[in-house]
């Protein structure tokens, strides 16, 4: 059964034995608000969507497991950052409270809310106000990040731990916005973040690691990715909540130029299927 804010996010809770694990999928959404008023061509607009990693982890409350997708595009708001990862030279006018502006994102126009899109192509022709903002953050952000605490937490009252799997997709070449600094590098098929060790039991990055090894896939650690806000607002792996991102190297499952499934999809998504039941399987026993 699945609960849905109308062009939010749904939740899709488990079909079969409950466990302690939560997949989040906040950047696979598509449904671009009338408001968005943005002046960048759709074709790089839309590179900044997760496509289909909701899909391909669709299989999880058949597992056990509760899995959590935003409907909105991270282009809009994203999710995955800090609310204070704003760039104050987008408003029109002063933001009320202090903000925190990374040098990572927001310096790559890759904050709260998009500045440029790749390759470094403006995304308005205009000051966005403090009143759009706050109005994307109260219909979309913040919905979002009460939806994923509630059900982390609800998860670990009950069994006394949970597991959050955060679920994207990276372009498999590197671009100009990217970690690595310059473009043109070939990414790993996943990489796995989880801070540093910092957001979760060792052990359990190393089971997915070597699930995915062991499928023959080639996979890194914190390289170049160690995780966002998603994982680092509400890991706390000493009180039994351990947060783990997932990034999926797009070329085993899509055409990155046409956003359309190619015949890879079918063979990557058993594939995380089974990485699925691998997790569920650890979390019964640990639990």
């Amino acid at each position: 059964m699945a609960a849905t804010i109308a062009g939010v996010l749904s939740v899709f809770d488990p079909d079969a034995d409950e466990v302690p694990v939560v997949f989040d999928s906040p950047h696979s959404g598509a449904e671009y608000p009338d408001d968005f008023g943005c002046i960048a061509p759709m074709a790089n607009v839309r590179t900044a969507e997760d496509a289909f990693v909701d899909a391909l982890f669709a299989a999880a409350p058949g597992k056990g497991a509760t899995l959590l997708s935003a409907h909105f595009p991270r282009a809009y708001i994203d999710v995955d950052r800090s609310a204070l990862d704003l760039d104050p030279n987008m408003l029109e006018g002063p933001w009320p409270e202090p903000l925190a502006p990374s040098p990572k994102t927001t310096k790559m126009g890759s904050g709260l809310v998009w500045s440029t899109c790749i390759p470094g192509i403006p995304m308005y022709d205009r000051k966005l106000s403090v009143a759009e903002i706050r109005r994307r953050i109260e219909t979309y952000y913040k919905p979002y990040h009460a939806a994923l605490a509630q059900t982390l937490d609800d998860k670990r009252r009950r069994f006394g731990r949970v597991w959050h799997v955060n679920c994207h997709s990276m372009v498999s070449v590197s671009s100009v916005k990217g970690p690595e600094g310059r473009a043109g590098m070939e990414r790993p098929h996943f990489i796995l973040g989880d801070v540093d060790g910092s957001t979760c039991a060792p052990e359990f990055t190393d089971l997915v690691r070597a699930n995915l090894a062991g499928m023959g896939y080639e996979v890194r650690i914190n390289t170049p990715y160690t995780a966002a806000e998603l994982v680092i607002a509400y890991a706390d792996p000493a009180n039994g909540c351990h947060g783990l991102m997932i990034d999926i190297k797009r070329d085993l499952y899509m055409d990155e130029e046409t956003i359309e499934r190619t015949s890879g999809f079918t063979a990557l998504e058993a594939d995380v299927t089974r990485l699925i039941e691998a997790i569920c399987d650890y979390a019964r026993s640990a639990a």
